[in-house]
């Protein structure tokens, strides 16, 4: 990573991804962008954490993180203006047919989320423009007409829930 210039800050999810985050926050004297609403999770506080709040952080060259909520209320995506990027991690879950996205209070346990939470984050990344989606996981990604798929799976997705 310093070959290729090292990092300039760290930007997490959610806290599923928090229990390293310290010592890459040391190794690369980077600081780490968390939302407060998630606050309660972090179990090492250090100088090196930086709660931000409100629903977006803008950073640097175009790029904001958005606060969408999800499966943790301060749940968050990075919008990378310009790029047609959108690096949602899981809390928009790109499908194994990467056409479509979901939505989820727990993964592990198949408990969907509710249909007001699932309009939040829509609602949140509604006025960026973006193409792609990164998700979690390797090659796990919408390559074109991420918005479109985020609209439309959430359809599908509230008229499941509601049976």
């Amino acid at each position: 990573m310093r070959a290729l210039g090292g990092i300039r800050a760290i930007a997490i999810s959610h806290p599923h991804y928090y229990s390293c985050m310290v010592e890459w926050s040391h190794a690369f004297d980077a600081p780490v962008y968390l939302h407060e609403a998630d606050r309660q999770w972090v179990m090492r506080n250090d100088p090196g954490i930086e709660f931000w709040s409100g629903e977006t952080r803008p950073l640097w060259d175009g790029m904001t993180l958005i606060r969408c909520g999800g499966h943790f209320e301060g749940g968050t995506v990075l919008h990378v203006a310009g790029s047609g990027a959108l690096l949602a991690g899981d809390i928009l879950q790109v499908a194994q047919d990467r056409d479509w996205v979901s939505f989820m209070y727990s993964y592990p346990n198949y408990i969907p989320l509710s249909e007001a939470k699932v309009d939040r984050i829509v609602a949140a990344v509604e006025p960026y423009e973006f193409d792609r989606i990164y998700g979690a996981w390797w090659d796990r990604n919408v390559r074109s007409g991420a918005k479109h798929a985020v609209r439309r799976s959430a359809e599908r997705y509230k008229a499941a829930i509601r049976g």
